[in-house]
């Protein structure tokens, strides 16, 4: 259990030997060792500890964390502190499991992919899976001092259970990567996406319910068929006239509605998907790299390196190195 309230400020202390200092001005780069105590109280509790590998990344005031839990085993997560905690679902399904916030009915929802999870500062959040296949998620841990509306009015953050927002997971998934990169030179960008989230996240239910209409995107069914096909034929190459034909739209239209719902062309979702589980994979050291390039759908390992570099800024060795 904790011993103390969690802050912001002590997410990504104390500094390891693994770190190092920056030129003078710039921002501290923590890729924390969370096998330390005083570093794992602050942030998410996992029961049992060796249930999971995770990978900390960033520096205050943000701070990721890459958790992966194979599948058939039981874990518990729980988290309340200073911090707001969005916690982002990349891949794996549980046969039994129940996810709770304070002031929110449980949810004993079983495939949770591409959905979200928001708890705001001060709330008690608490989290089971036994594991049906291997699962990913991301925590995002956010500095309320940071997460301000730039328009000047007072944000106000409802908690929310396994919701289903392309816009803001299209953000958020920005700013994870912007963490993971572990560039100090992101910092303008973080504080512009935190703006933007805190927009986000703080708009009504029904208006985040139908931003993607306003858009002109892909109506909740259509998404729903293309990301399920895109799943279930990862490895594979997916034409464009295919999916177009899956939610019955012209091949012109589809490519504006779809980059409209999502954020980016499909090909490029398609590819971040790819590295997304390549992710999961690389977690397991059982797997050769080769062979993970192989099962998310790239022939040479090469071409495999390339992309994940480009996604992550990480190396598929060294991304595996840093897992715990």
């Amino acid at each position: 259990m904790m011993t103390s309230t969690p802050t912001v400020e002590n997410i990504a202390v104390p500094l390891d030997r693994s770190h190092r200092r920056l030129a003078e001005g710039e921002q501290i780069l923590a890729r924390p060792d969370l096998d330390d105590p005083e570093l794992v109280d602050p942030i998410i509790q996992v029961t049992p500890v060796d249930s999971i590998k995770r990978l900390g990344t960033g520096w205050r005031p943000w701070f990721a964390e890459s958790v992966y839990c194979p599948s058939g085993n039981k874990v518990e997560f729980r988290f309340q502190g200073h911090a707001h905690l969005l916690v982002l679902y990349h891949a794996g399904a549980r046969r039994d499991g129940e996810t709770s916030i304070d002031g929110l009915a449980p949810s004993r929802v079983r495939s949770f992919v591409n959905k979200l999870t928001f708890v705001p500062a001060g709330h008690a959040y608490r989290e089971w899976h036994e594991t049906s296949v291997s699962t990913r998620m991301t925590f995002l841990y956010l500095d309320p001092a940071k997460l301000s509306r730039s328009d000047g009015a007072c944000a106000s953050y409802a908690p929310r259970i396994y919701f289903e927002d392309p816009i803001v997971c299209e953000t958020a998934a920005k700013m994870r990567n912007a963490i993971e990169s572990g560039a100090p030179r992101n910092v303008a960008y973080l504080e512009a996406l935190s703006n933007v989230l805190a927009h986000e996240l703080s708009c009504p239910d029904d208006v985040a319910h139908n931003r993607s209409l306003h858009r002109g995107g892909l109506a909740t069914w259509q998404r729903r068929a293309v990301v399920g096909y895109i799943e279930d034929h990862l490895s594979e190459q997916v034409g464009l006239a295919t999916l177009a034909k899956i939610v019955r739209l012209s091949e012109h239209h589809f490519c504006r509605s779809f980059k409209q719902s999502f954020g980016m062309p499909p090909h490029q979702y398609h590819v971040r998907r790819r590295i997304e589980s390549a992710k999961v994979l690389l977690a397991d050291r059982a797997i050769p790299i080769t062979e993970i390039g192989l099962i998310v759908g790239y022939s040479q390992a090469s071409a495999f390196s390339v992309a994940f570099r480009k996604i992550t800024g990480w190396a598929p060795s060294e991304y595996r190195r840093e897992f715990r």
